[in-house]
Formats: C-alpha cells, sequence, structure tokens
C-alpha cells in the first residue's frame, strides 16, 4: 500500500496549494452557434494559425486589388475613379464630386466618408478600438464592446450583456421614470400654484 504524503498547505493533488487563485479561462463565443468556448489562460494567443484560411483571405484581397476599379457614379462621361463612398447616400464619389453633393453647412456635411464599394450596407455601431461591430453591452464599464473586448483582461470579471437586452432593460427604465414623472406633474404643479398664492398673501 503506497502513501502520499503531503506537505502542509497543499490540496489533493501536487502542485496547488490550498486556497490558491484559479486559473484565469477566457471564453469566445461561436459565431454559427452563439455558445461560449473555452480559449484557455492564453485566450485567443493559444490558438493555432490557420495557414490555409489565411491563404485564402490573401488571395481574395489580391483578386480584390486587380479587380476593375469602381467609377464615380456623378461624374460625366467619361467618368473619374472613385475615391469615397458614402454609406447614406448609398453611392460612390470622386473627390470633387464627393465635395460638390456634400456642401458644407448642410446636414449631408456630416455624412463620414468610407472606401468606395458597389454594395453599402447599413452602417452599424462599431467599436473605435477594434473597429469591429459592437454585439455586447459592459454593465461595470458602461460601454457597448465587440466579441474582440470580451476576451481581453480588460473585461475578465465584468457584467456583460448582449446588446438587445442591454436596450429593452434601458428602455424599460426609462419608460417606468417617464411615467413617474408624468403621474407626478399635475401634484407638482398644483403645489406651485399654493406657493405663488402663498407669496401673493405675503406681499400684500
Amino acid at each position: 500500500r503506497l502513501t502520499l504524503s503531503l506537505p502542509p498547505g497543499f490540496g489533493t493533488y501536487p502542485g496547488r496549494k490550498r486556497g490558491a487563485a484559479q486559473p484565469q479561462s477566457f471564453s469566445f463565443p461561436c459565431p454559427a452557434c452563439r455558445r461560449d468556448v473555452e480559449l484557455g489562460e492564453r485566450g485567443l494567443g493559444g490558438l493555432f494559425r490557420n495557414l490555409t484560411l489565411e491563404r485564402v483571405v490573401e488571395r481574395y484581397r489580391q483578386s480584390i486589388d486587380l479587380g476593375a476599379a469602381i467609377m464615380c457614379q456623378f461624374c460625366k462621361p467619361p467618368g473619374l475613379e472613385a475615391t469615397k463612398g458614402c454609406t447614406e447616400c448609398k453611392a460612390s464619389f470622386c473627390n470633387e464630386c464627393f465635395k460638390l453633393y456634400h456642401p458644407w453647412g448642410t446636414q449631408k456635411a456630416q455624412h463620414e466618408p468610407t472606401p468606395p464599394t458597389l454594395t453599402f450596407r447599413p452602417k452599424g455601431l462599431t467599436c473605435p478600438e477594434h473597429k469591429e461591430e459592437v454585439t455586447h453591452y459592459c454593465k461595470t464599464c458602461q460601454r457597448l464592446v465587440c466579441q474582440l473586448c470580451r476576451v481581453r483582461r480588460t473585461h475578465t470579471s465584468h457584467k456583460i450583456t448582449p446588446v438587445l437586452s442591454a436596450y429593452q432593460a434601458l428602455r424599460e427604465k426609462l419608460t417606468k421614470s417617464l411615467a413617474y414623472i408624468l403621474s407626478s406633474q399635475d401634484a407638482v404643479q398644483t403645489q406651485i400654484a399654493e406657493l405663488e398664492e402663498t407669496v401673493k398673501r405675503t406681499e400684500v
């Protein structure tokens, strides 16, 4: 019969002290099933590089660079090559046409230019740090975060919820606050009228 003797302060298996902090584990939501996948202590840094996927992406980028140039949709023939796009206008412009159709001092002047394209998707909120679409809301920091923000150490122990859930909770809270204010409006106006009447009597 073998007996394993451990020094004081150790647990039931060697190498781990009792009360020692557990290693942090990072998770990342699967884009297909939306379930969280455990990534371990290293997070994204512990994943293997997908060389095949990298080659496919690189070939796609090269094909885009070698493709036909996107022309300005407002130039008179022969048109110039487009240098800017506008998500709100859903069109691509050259420099001169962009200035012409977005005159200074108008609402269109606030449109943010984007790279020229032939397919315009609805503009969504993006993370200012990673330029990715925001999908969650951090209650601790009170800010919107993207998928990459979730796996960073900055938000490890923070309370994070999906954007839709946070929106519904905030909307419900605002609705209740507005209803309370409207219900108290008559009482407040009555008190103001009574105070004004009291002031008039005091002045007399």
